[in-house]
């Protein structure tokens, strides 16, 4: 289920993104940076086909029946001029994607689908497309206040399509700050963080567009000097052990499945290890992001 405006989307991003990953891809080679690597450019392309393949696959579902009958049964009627109603759906939207992004971080259940986004060691426009493969199964669900307030479902997942234009933009280490649009919108500064495994910046800067809801609910993090900290670390706190097709997109299911097998637990126990936060044991063997923090300050 497409539209003019998407296929529109697609002809001009595409060769912005080309353009962008050429010019990276330069700089990188020029000053023997690492940034790529191709290997894990694959992965990037691997898990974006699967990605799009099921959001093809569910689209009719999620926008042709699910978003379309709460939108048939609207609380009120849509909003009438167009650059308001544009506006707040781009206002809204992001907001209900930040709530998505922090349940994603924060419950393991949806962790384990949002981990392959973050699996790469390395930070490039080519990372963007690295989705989380199961995502398109649930994010609809966080979308159904836009069309129960009058949103049409095909301008739902437009501009949720423009909006993830800007999200994988913002995946490069050679664009430094952006002046006062760090106040305003998720930059390529904040989204490193973002993707840092240091402790400081664990489950920070979850915006995709806008960085305002991250300052309002205490999850924003301004990426540190390295004199002032230390120097991001992307990737896992605990790399995948074994790199292969299967385990980038499984590995995290396997390891709750793992945990829900041990001898000992509870049923408490096995409702913290598929809802509590990721790294909760009832051992105390492994650590959340909130202890590795915590940990870190002790140590100081």
């Amino acid at each position: 289920m497409g539209t003019a405006r998407d296929q529109l989307l697609v002809l001009l991003s595409t060769p912005v993104y080309m353009v962008m990953i050429g010019i990276e891809l330069l700089l990188s080679n020029a000053r023997s940076l690492s940034s790529y690597s191709r290997k894990d450019t694959f992965q990037n392309i691997y898990l974006m086909l699967l990605n799009s393949g099921i959001d093809l696959a569910f689209r009719a579902v999620y926008i042709g029946i699910i978003l379309t009958f709460f939108y048939d049964h609207r609380l009120t009627a849509s909003i009438r001029a167009p650059w308001l109603y544009w506006t707040v759906l781009v206002i809204f939207e992001d907001f209900m994607y930040y709530w998505l992004h922090r349940v994603d971080h924060h419950v393991r259940l949806f962790w384990a689908t949002h981990v392959t986004h973050h699996s790469s060691e390395k930070f490039n426009f080519t990372v963007g497309f690295r989705s989380s493969v199961m995502e398109p199964l649930y994010r609809f669900v966080y979308f159904i206040p836009l069309a129960f307030c009058g949103f049409r479902p095909i301008d739902i997942a437009f501009i949720y399509s423009v909006t993830q234009t800007w999200g994988i933009l913002v995946h490069t280490e050679r664009i430094s700050r952006l002046g006062w649009l760090e106040y305003i919108l998720v930059t390529p500064s904040h989204h490193r963080v973002h993707h840092g495994s240091n402790p400081k910046y664990l489950d920070k800067n979850l915006g995709m567009f806008l960085i305002i809801w991250d300052k309002l609910f205490g999850t924003f993090q301004p990426e540190l000097p390295a004199a002032a900290y230390q120097p991001i670390k992307y990737g896992l706190t605990k790399p995948i052990e074994k790199e292969t097709p299967i385990t980038i997109v499984f590995h995290e299911w396997d390891n709750i499945r793992k945990d829900l097998k041990k001898k000992g637990v509870t049923a408490k126990d096995r409702w913290n290890y598929l809802f509590g936060p990721p790294g909760w044991s009832h051992d105390g063997s492994r650590l959340t992001s909130d202890q590795l923090r915590e940990l870190e300050a002790n140590n100081k």
